[in-house]
């Protein structure tokens, strides 16, 4: 068998993982979604005091940091990405003592905690907002967000023709006849961030939570802060073809300035010791991805190659190659994700036929199993499971930092039967149900195999749950050595003695498998193909499903050492 070797970069070898600078670099992060983890005062609303609760789970799982979705104050036009106040906590959900009360016990339990911090736009509720709309044309609180006239003879067109992002015009109108930018929900009017005081109001920020003992930050739609909106503004289509060229052309998004942004906050991070660290969410051509995660700027980028990929060895293997070697050249660590709130899970993901039409994108083709019909694809759980199982494991295996999303641990499927009346997320009341939306991966976890609300709370979620949570929830699957909640332990607990630092060398074996080493000596091999196939030497430490008479079968991953 010959080995091909992907190196790091002499920085990233230098910071060896578990040095306090850079814990960062191949630590394995776990997604909370507060309104869906644990709810304490029985409003049917997860909550800080929830999350504290758990936190020796959070330990046994093995995991690194924590990672938290929105908590502040917010309507929920946007499942809390509308923030109504940066430096604080929704009541429904907590106080700031409630938050410093579990940053401790996370700091306490050796968890590191990340928080999310949404920049591109406030909620239409933020003072700044309200003092915007009871403010003349031209004023300076105006200036802080994107203010328009229309277009027309009366004004009573939108500036221009774009599209938001949750569908509909990008532009909401305002009593005085003025119109203001949002890219996504018209409750989230997009910032201004050639305005000075906005970019200092949000250094104070990092420096409040910074101050209160965070140790990071996911940094929502952080490709899109920087516009040149200078007249004459672009057309849709002009927009769209400014995108293809990939090159930081385009009006609203990936601007070559949002850097400049970056460079400010990096300074305000290095004010801690240790430096606190930050995660881009920027959906940006991978040519573009290494600016936002350069020690320089933001540290890391999420690459979301994995959670776009189809169940493939070769895509597999080609997305790893490529990330391993932009992160070399950045000087950051990849980071590898399968799923989160904003997608279907993947043990759906990976259960679902393909159907006419269809372009090979999984994601696309969640959403067509969500809306059901003649058409749709449709699901083979099973199949779906030991295919999560076995790119979860496979994941974990590689150099870079890991995300995990709350309840992938437990093999939970993405919830498909949400009546209408009780969805919550934008996506669907925007489209007029074209698209059911985000909320199936949104439902509050089970905790116990019965009860209201499986253990997630003593009166109800704000999430329908369905009946067959229970089957999946923490309690039934605790005694359970082989469940998908044992495997996770068992990989994540081991990975912090075999991840050692971040290289890795390619093993060629047939094309339906994907086998590579790591230092140490320790392997990792995981069968694409059809049939069963036979082990390279050593010792199986752990794998993702039972083994058929000592070899690896289809779908699964095993790790040897």
């Amino acid at each position: 068998m010959r080995t091909t070797s992907t190196q790091p970069s002499t920085a990233a070898a230098a910071q060896p993982a578990g040095d306090g600078a850079t814990w960062w670099r191949q630590a394995a992060v776990y997604q909370i979604y507060p309104r869906s983890f644990a709810d304490t005062d029985g409003n049917e609303i997860g909550d800080l005091k929830g999350i504290t609760s758990r936190v020796p789970y959070l330990k046994s799982l093995g995991i690194d940091a924590v990672w938290l979705s929105p908590f502040y104050p917010s309507a929920l036009a946007d499942g809390g990405y509308d923030v109504d106040d940066y430096r604080d906590v929704d009541p429904k959900i907590g106080t700031l003592a409630d938050f410093d009360a579990m940053s401790a016990a996370l700091h306490e339990a050796g968890l590191k905690l990340i928080v999310d911090i949404v920049p591109n736009h406030t909620s239409d509720r933020h003072e700044w907002f309200r003092e915007a709309l009871a403010s003349p044309k031209g004023s300076p609180a105006r200036d802080r967000y994107i203010f328009r006239d229309g277009a027309g003879s009366d004004g009573s067109l939108p500036p221009t023709d774009w599209e938001a992002n949750f569908g509909g015009s990008a532009w909401q109108r305002v009593d005085d006849g003025q119109w203001y930018l949002h890219l996504f929900a018209p409750e989230q009017p997009d910032l201004n961030w050639n305005n000075r005081e906005v970019c200092d109001d949000f250094l104070t920020t990092l420096r409040f939570w910074s101050d209160r003992g965070v140790d990071g930050f996911r940094v929502d739609v952080a490709h899109g802060l920087a516009k040149d909106l200078s007249d004459p503004l672009p057309t849709k289509a002009m927009l769209d073809e400014s995108n293809d060229r990939h090159d930081g052309s385009n009006a609203l998004w990936d601007r070559d300035d949002v850097h400049e942004i970056y460079a400010e906050w990096r300074k305000v991070f290095n004010e801690y010791d240790p430096p606190r660290t930050a995660v881009a969410e920027a959906w940006v051509h991978a040519d573009r991805r290494a600016r936002y995660a350069s020690p320089d700027g933001l540290g890391q980028a999420f690459n979301f190659d994995l959670l776009e990929a189809e169940w493939s060895p070769d895509e597999f293997r080609t997305i790893i190659t490529k990330n391993l070697a932009e992160a070399r050249d950045s000087g950051a660590s990849s980071t590898w994700v399968l799923s989160n709130h904003d997608v279907v899970r993947h043990a759906t993901r990976y259960g679902l036929t393909s159907v006419a039409g269809d372009h090979g994108d999984p994601r696309e083709r969640g959403k067509q199993w969500l809306l059901g019909g003649d058409d749709a694809p449709t699901l083979d759980g099973a199949l779906g499971l030991r295919r999560a199982r076995a790119a979860t494991l496979l994941m974990l295996a590689l150099p870079g930092s890991a995300y995990i999303y709350q309840g992938e641990e437990l093999g939970l499927q993405e919830v498909g039967e949400i009546p209408d009346d009780a969805r919550a997320d934008p996506v669907f009341f925007r489209s007029r149900g074209a698209e059911k939306g985000r909320d199936g991966c949104r439902v509050p976890l089970p905790w116990t195999r019965d009860g209201r609300a499986f253990g997630f709370s003593d009166t109800g979620a704000h999430l329908p749950q369905p009946s067959w949570f229970g089957a999946y929830s923490v309690e039934a699957e605790e005694s359970d050595l082989e469940s998908t909640l044992a495997l996770y332990r068992r990989a994540l607990n081991l990975r912090h003695r075999l991840q050692t630092d971040e290289t890795l060398n390619w093993v060629d074996d047939a094309p339906e498998v994907v086998h590579f080493t790591r230092p140490g000596g320790w392997r990792c091999v995981t069968n694409f193909g059809s049939e069963p196939i036979t082990l390279p030497g050593g010792d199986v430490a752990v794998v993702s499903g039972p083994l058929r008479a000592g070899m690896l079968p289809p779908d699964t991953t095993a790790w040897l050492a």
